[in-house]
């Protein structure tokens, strides 16, 4: 029976490389993949692109209201079968949306691979990942290290224009306008924080002196 894979880790760590690697693999011995992204993720357009600049146009974008289920059906009306599907960015899907991917790889023998974050830049869990972590068959870290060169990284850091911030919407894509993001430990993600509220603390003593 195929299985829910889910494949996480904070970013830089090569999960977009990897995700096109299974589908290289996959299609080397003949087998049928589709590539799926959220919608949300507006980087690379219609298709996943790695940081080594390799890219793959994906079969379908979902939105939040698309069913993975309602198109694998429509895709084995005109496909013999279907191998694996894979996911990037899977953090942005819904419960609804992992669950479905659940069932058909239950249901249709179907292996579904997905390829996400585990948690945004305040370290908290997004919808799609924490329901992965719940039912996923397999669950896998992919590791990357921080900037500090001591340890590994496991948290996302926000960047608006090169600084650190902690506030903000949990969905802002990498690169677009101001916004970057850099993977750092537990550690340096502590260090930074306590900077951005020393500075905010700073900010506010600055604001009432001025409206004195």
């Amino acid at each position: 029976m195929a299985k829910l894979y889910f494949r996480y880790s904070a970013m830089n760590a090569g999960k977009t490389t990897l995700a096109m690697q299974v589908v290289h693999n996959y299609e080397e011995k003949g087998g049928i993949v589709e590539v799926w992204k959220p919608l949300i993720d507006t980087k690379g357009d219609n298709k996943i692109v790695s940081r080594l600049g390799i890219e793959r146009k994906v079969d379908y974008l979902l939105a939040d209201e698309s069913s993975p289920l309602q198109i694998i059906k429509q895709e084995l009306k005109e496909k013999e079968k279907i191998d694996a599907i894979i996911v990037d960015e899977a953090q942005f899907l819904n419960d609804t949306q992992i669950n479905e991917l659940y069932y058909i790889s239950k249901k249709m023998d179907i292996s579904v691979l997905c390829f996400g974050l585990r948690c945004d830049f305040t370290m908290k869990p997004f919808p799609g990942s924490a329901r992965l972590l719940a039912i996923a068959d397999s669950i896998e870290e992919l590791k990357t290290l921080c900037e500090c060169k001591k340890r590994k990284a496991t948290q996302n850091l926000r960047l608006v224009d090169n600084v650190p911030t902690f506030s903000g919407d949990q969905v802002a894509i990498d690169g677009e306008g101001n916004v970057t993001y850099k993977s750092v430990c537990g550690e340096c993600y502590i260090n930074y924080y306590t900077n951005w509220l020393e500075n905010q603390k700073n900010n506010q003593k600055l604001v009432k002196k001025i409206r004195v």
